[in-house]
């Protein structure tokens, strides 16, 4: 992490009771703080808005494109500044069909998108074998911490999984734990194992204060209900819920259709390979249909 300060008046400057910053931002993840006693009142690219815990104002997002956004937020003083508003607790309303709640999610904390930092490529292997090898790469920042769990996702198998700290080129421990193994470990899903629970686990040394590990973690998935072979096509059908994936095809397939807007280019290799970012708080459904050459 380094730290600076800038001083630029022509792209950061007041107007009576506004300020304006007008911007050129390469970097794919932005984040910006408005000063105190200030609200939020122009952000001319899409972003998101939360509100700090010294109630101070945070627009944040992600760059799709290979060029700066020419970011230009306008701030208003405002007449009254209180103290920090501390948000009532409580259970969030379970959801229902169609991906809206039940009720308005009073204490729904907006997720920084932008500050997610976990990247996740999926290679696709020949389509009748179903199978994909991919890795994630996420950085680990949690006092103590020392496992990275990985949930498999019901309809899919995981095997041959490997992982690294990528900080010193260690190669961490991995184990594959399935049903009571699971609880028998020790380790949270969010609910209690059943047989077909499945989880891959990444230990590694816990983590000291004002530290960080980055990880990347291989592993081979077989899913024939979301990767499918058609014979002279395949398609792959699969919810992404992070922020930034990539997929690539298989070696000898070209694209013939995708549904959600990617960057598509080459691989070194002559393969294709499409990027996918979406700066929303929730999960795209990708669906590729590949052709062969």
């Amino acid at each position: 992490r380094i730290d600076k300060t800038y001083w630029d008046h022509e792209s950061y400057f007041a107007e009576g009771n506004e300020i304006v910053f007008d911007r050129g931002l390469g970097i794919r993840r932005n984040a910006v703080v408005l000063p105190a006693g200030y609200e939020l009142i122009v952000a001319n690219y899409p972003v998101q808005v939360e509100t700090e815990s010294d109630d101070r104002i945070r627009v944040s997002f992600m760059s799709p494109g290979p060029g700066s956004v020419p970011l230009r937020i306008r701030g208003r003083r405002l007449d009254r500044v209180g103290a920090p508003l501390v948000r009532p607790g409580g259970d969030r309303p379970e959801s229902v069909g169609g991906g809206s709640p039940a009720a308005a999610r009073t204490d729904y904390v907006v997720p920084n998108r932008a500050f997610q930092d976990r990247d996740i490529t999926y290679f696709l292997q020949p389509p009748p074998t179903h199978s994909f090898r991919l890795f994630h790469d996420y950085t680990e920042s949690r006092v103590g911490m020392d496992r990275y769990v990985n949930v498999v996702r019901a309809g899919s198998t995981a095997s041959d999984p490997e992982a690294y700290n990528l900080d010193t080129g260690e190669r961490l421990q991995v184990e594959q734990l399935r049903g009571s193994e699971i609880s028998d470990k020790g380790i949270d899903i969010g609910g209690p194992p059943t047989p077909e629970s499945e989880v891959v686990v990444i230990w590694y040394d816990p983590v000291p204060e004002g530290a960080s590990v980055r990880l990347r973690i291989w592993e081979t998935y077989t899913d024939a209900g979301r990767y499918v072979d058609l014979g002279d096509e395949f398609v792959w059908d699969r919810g992404f819920g992070r922020a930034r994936n990539t997929v690539v095809l298989p070696e000898g397939w070209r694209l013939a259709a995708n549904s959600i807007p990617g960057v598509i280019d080459e691989t070194d290799d002559g393969r294709i390979r499409i990027r996918y970012i979406n700066s929303r708080p929730d999960q795209i459904q990708v669906f590729i249909r590949g052709r062969r050459r």
